[in-house]
């Protein structure tokens, strides 16, 4: 199975302009963690995302209102995607190598086409569990979590 099988198409997105209290409320509304942030007029070209968790720290840590804080300055720059051609095995290497949850889908020129998210695998894992021949199962998923979720190893050389 592929990616285009699986990933959420309508996904809603953010610029780098907007407040946090906008990306906040995309999430709320959509019931997501996450969502891709995009620039460009017509085609949305994916540039970063940002989670909940940004948007928190960023809050936090800047102690000013949510109205007050842009989309730029919470956002992650380290920006990992994957295509609509790939496999459910690349696709969690991807998550796993980069340590995420959620993947903008992009095509060949870097516009949004949809999100893949780890809560996708799973749901695909336990449909197919019954099945001879997997493409993913239950546990890929959970030593995916298990490698997102890991403590990085430049933390342990400094404890």
């Amino acid at each position: 199975m592929l990616v285009e099988n699986l990933m959420t198409r309508k996904t809603h997105a953010c610029q780098p302009g907007d407040s946090l209290a906008y990306a906040a409320q995309l999430m709320w509304e959509h019931d997501c963690g996450c969502v891709p942030v995009c620039s460009g007029g017509g085609v949305p070209h994916v540039v970063g995302v940002i989670t909940d968790r940004d948007i928190c720290m960023d809050a936090l840590f800047q102690g000013k209102a949510l109205q007050d804080l842009r989309v730029s300055e919470a956002m992650s720059r380290s920006l990992t995607t994957c295509r609509p051609s790939d496999s459910l095995a690349q696709t969690e290497r991807i998550m796993r190598e980069a340590r995420v949850r959620r993947l903008p889908v992009v095509n060949g020129d870097g516009a949004l086409l949809g999100m893949v998210s780890l809560a996708d695998l799973a749901r695909e894992a336990v449909r197919e569990h019954a099945l001879p021949r997997k493409e993913v199962t239950e546990t890929d998923v959970g030593n995916t979590l298990a490698a997102i979720c890991a403590t990085p190893r430049h933390s342990l050389a400094a404890a």
